[in-house]
């Protein structure tokens, strides 16, 4: 029987680290191969980490909350390639034999540390490991008479008697990766933002109009995000500059349109990817991105959801926002937004009319695009919208 390591899968590049979440087994425990043991997260998306083979789990090595990079062992599994029927009894075998191990490892650990009585007891009472209380501050090098003023400490620390408490909690890896990249944008991109708005009835009516046979047809109800994506997609064919990047001193123009939608999750906002967007069907791009929320709720995203993109369109219309600034997507050249939809005045042909509008924010750098670029690129997303037809004629 041969030890297998268990690794921490390979991380792209824009990913530099992962903190281990839960263990969903414990060590003597019989894992089967594909069976998920650990979950880690990046500042990006919870990834679950499989057995990749049968057998038992002998170790671990990294415990929650401990960033891990990739190819790191966060465990070891016994190899075993046919487990018998009666694995229960082998599963208690090998249990009590690494248990006796470890009672011995920590005894001597602790001696080594000088654990005081109390945290021998504590560490034998709860099973913690050696690294969990050597990282924590509460229990490390402690006598037994401070041990029991800390205790007491512990307990009433939260009391008080005009219930005026706070919370700490570790800053989640999502929302620390999201701060670096708006100070990344600020901090390499001379960003400015342009206004337009757009009278949305032409988008309203066709939906109301074919959203029934949409749905029948399609088993998915037809939103206004295929609409956008469409005319960003012909919008960016007609402005190849906002579909490229700079790097290092080239610039890089993309033959292909990836569309990256910006969406709030549970644990953040995430940007998954609507890949060749300009070859899927306004049927498709709706599913892509139902399932893409769906996907991000429920902490099942994965890493090539994510990875890439060529520009970005977010809706802070769906939070009931007006109008505001959109933060670029690094190292993308721009962002559209999209906001709530209200009626309003508007002169049309010398006379006032109450109309759906919308209005649209587009972020650039300023570096690659000059205004001209800029607003011709909104403009032709407005036209496309307010005469969807354009589209279908190629004008």
């Amino acid at each position: 029987m041969k030890e297998v390591n268990i690794l921490v899968p390979d991380l792209p590049e824009s990913i530099n680290h992962a903190k281990v979440i839960n263990w969903h087994k414990k060590i003597g425990d019989i894992v089967k191969q594909e069976e998920i043991l650990l979950d880690i997260e990046t500042e990006k998306v919870i990834v679950e980490v499989p057995a990749t083979v049968n057998g038992i789990l002998l170790s671990i090595l990294k415990f929650e909350n401990e960033i891990v990079y990739s190819k790191e062992i966060l465990g070891i599994i016994q190899n075993i390639n046919n487990i018998p029927k009666n694995d229960f009894q082998l599963k208690n075998n090998n249990t009590q034999n690494i248990t006796n191990q470890n009672t011995i490892l920590k005894k001597k650990i602790c001696q080594k540390y000088h654990f005081s009585p109390s945290i021998r007891k504590l560490i034998a009472k709860n099973d913690l490991s050696v690294s969990q209380i050597l990282k924590n501050k509460k229990y490390f090098h402690l006598n037994q008479k401070n041990i029991s003023s800390f205790e007491k400490h512990e307990i009433n620390e939260n009391v008080n008697i005009n219930k005026r408490t706070i919370k700490k909690i570790p800053i989640p890896p999502i929302r620390k990766r999201i701060g670096e990249r708006l100070l990344q944008t600020k901090n390499n991109t001379a960003m400015l933002t342009t206004f337009n708005e757009v009278n949305m009835k032409y988008i309203i009516d066709l939906r109301n109009k074919y959203s029934k046979l949409f749905y029948e047809q399609n088993n998915i109800k037809l939103g206004f995000m295929s609409f956008f994506v469409k005319a960003v997609v012909e919008s960016l064919k007609k402005f190849p500059d906002v579909n490229a990047k700079i790097e290092d001193n080239n610039i890089i123009y993309y033959n292909y349109f990836d569309i990256n939608i910006a969406i709030s999750t549970k644990i953040g906002l995430v940007t998954p990817v609507l890949k060749n967007a300009d070859n899927m069907t306004m049927s498709e791009i709706e599913k892509k991105i139902k399932d893409f929320a769906f996907k991000g709720n429920n902490g099942k995203l994965e890493l090539s959801d994510l990875i890439g993109g060529n520009f970005t369109i977010t809706n802070g219309g769906v939070f009931g926002s007006l109008i505001s600034t959109p933060i670029i997507n690094p190292p993308q050249t721009a962002i559209l937004g999209m906001h709530v939809i209200k009626d309003r005045p508007m002169v049309i042909n010398g006379q006032i009319k109450i109309l759906p509008m919308m209005y649209l924010a587009l972020s650039y750098d300023h570096k690659l695009l000059d205004g001209k670029e800029a607003v011709g690129f909104l403009n032709e997303i407005k036209n496309i919208l307010e005469d969807f037809s354009k589209i279908l004629l190629n004008l």
